[in-house]
């Protein structure tokens, strides 16, 4: 038996059989380019990155449809290595000054700027190279034609040992039958590390060695949490890893029991339990959970990867179908969360080269420069209110005017709808999103024109701490914990409660057992959770008592660091 230690990239127990991925070499060698072929050279190179543009494309629909929009995040940092001059300038400079064949002036000018990684000492900075081997070998591949690996084609369960993964190896985990990954390259802040844990596929990272010590048809035990690799291991190492796989599947047999229960604390305090919804592909497995509602439709994946806008008829479909699969439990559709760049994509013209898009124009910014987008959206959504019951989420709002202009164009779509003909509800509620602390500072003036209101923790606190937390580098900063974050979130509890108004929450925290009890004791009405951490927060929530976890949130509002909070959740045993 050997055992090799690494780094646990992600948590589980994986026992199995090796399979050993060799190195994926794409050999590249350099041919002279005729002076008259040079220019026909630059715009063979120029399809490639258009090739890649649409991978790219691809890969984020994937992400989003299946860890959602802040993970889809992770393929901008590859859209922004595409989009860097070391490709669209440094590589058809070379190719026409020294008349060489485009996927030679491309690796060498990889292999320089891999020269300038290799002096770093800093991780981060490290791990960013793969990021751009992963852009390098997409555009390599398309320029060889030559069909990349897809780990979806591994048709037998087994524990992948590579010399290393890229993040576009690691999307398509879920769809092969992987049980784990170990590799001899990465860190804990790398892009597939953090892909994997989202995924929940065990990882073990760092090992240095592990693709030349281990052969496949081995049998390996794979320990995510301590970070372990155990080579041929002894019949009493299995066992005892059999045990505790063995405890891990019983704990979620228990959790199954829970489905259909009501989401009421110790003390009978009742709370609504919601979900998430990316796509309705999602639906089936939304539907088994027995949810409460639908807190957070993500819109988003209507208008990705394709030439032109959405039909108010495909919206109204898609829209419709989830409404009639909920009902009679009301579904939040959150109008798209999209940017400026998804209005190039569909042949619109929007903003240019913006620095910060994530803080640029997105969300409810973009849709009220371009009124015709936004109303077909409201149109449709409000078609599906004949299915079931629906409510219209604003996201990224910052400014009571974009509210009051919401519900002008909202009334608007309602009185043509009804001249149309369409029979709707006395009323359809309308709610914003509290994500920017400018609405939740001033959260009072915006509740006359909201009917509810949704705080999105994720943004909210990376706005709140400016910390953009896929940013490895600063994103043991992204502190839910932190004592502003919770005055912020008590503040628009307390307001809304006072002026009459029900507060939901979404976000990574409502699906974090160990911040759900502060959210409880914050008194929020509805937590909008993930699918697969839905059933562990009801189990969580069934288990507290809502007065004590009020008194817990009174004690940590005063606290100024948030170590001062978890001590005193560790003194309530949380």
């Amino acid at each position: 038996m050997i055992i090799i230690k690494g780094i646990g990239a992600s948590p589980g127990i994986s026992i199995g059989k090796a399979y050993v991925l060799e190195d994926e070499e794409i050999v590249v060698t350099r041919t002279e380019i005729p002076r008259d072929r040079l220019r026909a050279e630059v715009a063979r190179f120029k399809a490639a990155q258009k090739a890649t543009h649409r991978d790219l494309d691809a890969a984020e629909a994937k992400v989003l449809k299946l860890l959602g929009k802040n993970h889809a995040k992770l393929i901008d940092a590859h859209r922004l290595i595409l989009r860097d001059t070391l490709i669209t300038q440094d590589v058809p400079k070379r190719i026409l000054s020294e008349g060489v064949n485009a996927e030679f002036a491309l690796s060498e000018a990889l292999e320089a700027v891999n020269q300038q990684f290799e002096k770093l000492e800093d991780e981060f900075f490290r791990e960013r190279r793969h990021d751009l081997f992963d852009v390098g070998k997409r555009l390599l591949a398309h320029l060889l034609k030559h069909a990349r690996r897809s780990l979806a084609d591994i048709d037998h369960s087994c524990i992948l040992i590579s010399r290393n993964l890229l993040p576009s190896d690691t999307i398509n985990l879920q769809e092969s039958r992987i049980l784990g990954f170990a590799t001899d390259l990465g860190g804990k802040t790398s892009h597939t590390a953090i892909l994997a844990q989202s995924l929940e596929i065990p990882a073990v990272v760092g090992l240095s060695d592990v693709s030349r010590r281990v052969k496949t048809g081995d049998t390996v035990i794979l320990d995510g949490e301590q970070g372990l690799v155990i080579i041929s291991p002894t019949p009493e190492a299995v066992a005892k890893y059999e045990k505790a796989q063995a405890a891990e599947h019983e704990a979620e047999r228990a959790l199954e029991a829970l489905k259909g229960l009501p989401a009421v604390t110790q003390d009978e305090k009742r709370f609504q339990l919601q979900v998430n919804l990316d796509t309705p592909e999602e639906l089936k497995a939304v539907l088994a959970l027995q949810a409460d509602g639908i807190g957070l439709f993500r819109t988003e994946y209507l208008f990705m990867n394709r030439p032109t806008s959405p039909t108010e008829e495909e919206q109204a479909k898609a829209y419709s179908s989830v409404a009639k699969a909920m009902a009679p439990r009301p579904v939040v559709i959150r109008t798209a969360d999209i940017g400026g760049d998804r209005l190039t994509q569909m042949g619109i013209e929007g903003p240019k080269n913006e620095t910060n898009p994530f803080m640029g124009l997105r969300g409810v910014r973009l849709f009220l420069r371009h009124l015709d987008l936004f109303k077909t959206q409201l149109r449709a959504i409000l078609r599906a209110t004949a299915k079931g019951d629906v409510k219209i989420m604003i996201p990224m709002v910052s400014a009571v005017a974009e509210v009051q202009a919401v519900r002008r164009l909202l009334n608007q779509a309602i009185a043509e709808l009804q001249a149309e003909g369409v029979a709707l509800p006395k009323m359809v509620e309308l709610g914003i999103m509290v994500e920017i602390p400018s609405a939740a500072v001033l959260l009072d003036a915006f509740l006359p024109h909201c009917d509810f209101v949704s705080i999105g923790t994720n943004d909210l606190i990376q706005y709140t701490l400016a910390v953009d937390r896929v940013n490895e580098h600063v994103s043991h900063l992204y502190d839910p914990f932190h004592p502003a974050v919770l005055r912020l979130i008590h503040n628009v509890v307390t307001v809304a409660h006072r002026g009459g108004k029900w507060v939901s929450v979404c976000g990574e925290m409502t699906s974090d057992p160990h911040a759900v009890p502060l959210l409880v004791g914050l008194g929020c009405d509805c937590l909008s959770i993930s699918p697969r951490m839905f059933l562990r927060v009801k189990e969580t929530v069934r288990g507290l008592r809502h007065a004590a976890m009020a008194r817990l949130v009174a004690k940590a509002v005063t606290c100024s660091d948030s170590e001062e909070i978890r001590r005193l959740m560790r003194e309530q045993g949380l």
